[in-house]
This record gives structure tokens, sequence and C-alpha cells, in this order.
């Protein structure tokens, strides 16, 4: 039995369980570009008061999960080209290397679970379910990158993540995928035989693609 929190205690309990709730969906794409929250409705969702709300807000504003207006209206970010082409070169950047450090601890247990997630993936493609495809899709590429044993990069890789999360449902909207991305066997392969040229190209290659069309 949990004791009983002081008041200020329950509150941080409470803002950190909306933090958390509100970050998920933004982060696997729940909630669209340009959508516009509310406090209110915030509070009214979780059933929480306005202080954890408005913390929670606070909290991803920062992480630029959400977007604060000069005239107070929170809404989850409308991204333009030039920040999309930014965010998929920092994936680039960071998720080439996390992977490339994971290489030498990828055993045959971690292979066969990448393999069983990207059944997950295809499911998600067959049921045109978008939020699914993204969560099933950050699974894979974080449960490789785990084994990289880089938590800072690793936390570097969520922020970035965290911050697409609804272009990249505007992007699965575009792209009508029919199949699971062609990069991921790649990637198994590639893990499979060892191959750090060829993981690096494969991981950039599924980090970058579907963002530059949506630039483009």
């Amino acid at each position: 039995m949990q004791p009983n929190l002081r008041p200020r205690d329950a509150t941080t309990a409470a803002h950190d369980r909306v933090y958390r709730r509100l970050r998920t969906r933004i982060m696997h794409g729940d909630i669209p570009p340009g959508h516009a929250l509310t406090l209110r409705g915030i509070g009214k969702q979780y059933d929480v008061s306005m202080t954890p709300a408005r913390e929670a807000v606070r909290r991803l504003v920062a992480e630029g999960a959400l977007t604060l207006s000069p005239s107070g209206r929170v809404s989850t970010p409308e991204l333009s080209n030039e920040r999309i082409e930014e965010l998929a070169a920092l994936r680039a950047l960071i998720e080439v290397e996390l992977a490339t450090r994971a290489l030498p601890r990828a055993h045959l247990a971690l292979i066969e679970r990448l393999q069983t997630i990207n059944g997950a993936v295809a499911e998600a493609v067959a049921h045109r379910d978008a939020v699914s495809y993204i969560r099933t899709n950050l699974e894979f590429h974080r449960t490789l990158y785990l084994r990289a044993q880089a938590p800072a990069m690793l936390a570097m890789s969520e922020t970035v993540w965290l911050q697409m999360g609804p272009t990249m449902r505007a992007l699965y909207g575009r792209l009508r995928r029919t199949e699971p991305p062609h990069y991921h066997r790649l990637i198994i392969a590639a893990l499979r035989a060892g191959d750090e040229p060829g993981l690096r190209l494969a991981v950039r290659s599924d980090v970058t693609q579907g963002l530059r069309m949506l630039a483009s």
C-alpha cells in the first residue's frame, strides 16, 4: 500500500503522470501538428488540477514537444521544411553513432527481438494504424540503441523523436505505406553480418528518407 502523499508530493506525482502520458502521446504521433491544447482540457482529460497541467506543459514546451505563442496559445509544433531538415540531420548523426556502438553487442537475442518488433511494425502498417506504426518503429530503434550503452546520446535521440512525433503522423498519412520499412531489414541483415558500413548506411537512410520526402 502506498503511503499517503503530502499535498506538495501529490501535486508533483500528478504533474509527472500528466507529463509522461502527454509526452508519450506526442512522441507517438497521437496528436496531429498544430493541434491546440488548453490547461483546462488537459486537466479534465487526466483528472488533475490546473497546477499539474501547467507544470507538465511547461516541461514539454522546454523540450520542444509543444510550442507556446506570444498570446499564450499552446499547441503541437508545425515544423518548417528547414526544421525538418535539421532534425533529420540530427537523427542521422546521433542514431548512426548509436547503432555503431551497439553493433559489438548485437547478439542473436537482440536480432531476434528486432525481427519480432519489425513484425509488429508490419502489422501496424497492414491495419493503417499510424500511432501503432510510429510507436513500434521507435521501439525498433530504441531496442537497438539501448545496446550502445550511451544514455546521453539516447536521451538526445528521444528529444528529437518527441519534437518529430506530430510531423511523423503527417508523414505517415502522406506516404500511405503498404509494407514495413525496407531499411529495417537491411539493419537486421547488417547486424547479423557484423557489417558496420552497411549498418551505418541502412540507419542513415531509414531515419532521413521519409523526413526528406516530407520536406520536399
